[in-house]
């Protein structure tokens, strides 16, 4: 249990990004679809996500240690650490709208080939991938209701 506490460490610095780079007045001002979820519902879904893509990780590690599928962990943990940081720290919807698609590729690829190693690891990523889902699909309509100005409004 204690390789565990590196995973925490790992997922908890991904997820202090999203807790420094957050919506602000930049972020209130652009067009959103109105299915937009309220910036509350944000941290209450990542935080269960998060936890568990931190044991998933360390179930995928127990059994396959250095390996592919835990080199896809890695990067989908930091794709997921820096869109924060391209969205609503550079303002960059453009930016956050490749590393969204790249972060989906990631995450259904974690769940692919972790399978054979964990089916329960996978199945753990499923909320995930629904949660990116949706997220890109938001940062993708957030990107072109704004295109009039949004990226470019950002550089200012």
């Amino acid at each position: 249990m204690l390789n565990f506490i590196p995973f925490a460490i790992f997922v908890m610095l991904a997820a202090s990004s999203g807790a420094y780079f957050k919506p602000d007045d930049w972020y209130a001002r652009l067009d959103k679809p109105r299915w937009n979820p309220p910036n509350w519902v944000f941290p209450v879904v990542w935080t269960p996500l998060y936890a568990l893509i931190a044991v998933a990780g360390w179930m995928v590690w127990n059994e396959a240690g250095p390996s592919l599928v835990m080199v896809v962990w890695f990067v989908q943990l930091l794709l997921n650490g820096t869109w924060s940081w391209m969205f609503f720290g550079k303002r960059r919807m453009d930016w956050g709208m490749i590393n969204v698609s790249v972060l989906w590729v990631m995450v259904a690829l974690f769940i692919a080939l972790s399978w054979p190693i964990s089916m329960w690891a996978a199945l753990m990523f499923a909320p995930y991938l629904v949660w990116v889902s949706t997220a890109a699909l938001l940062n993708w309509q957030v990107w072109q209701m704004n295109k009039h100005g949004g990226a470019l409004e950002s550089q200012s």
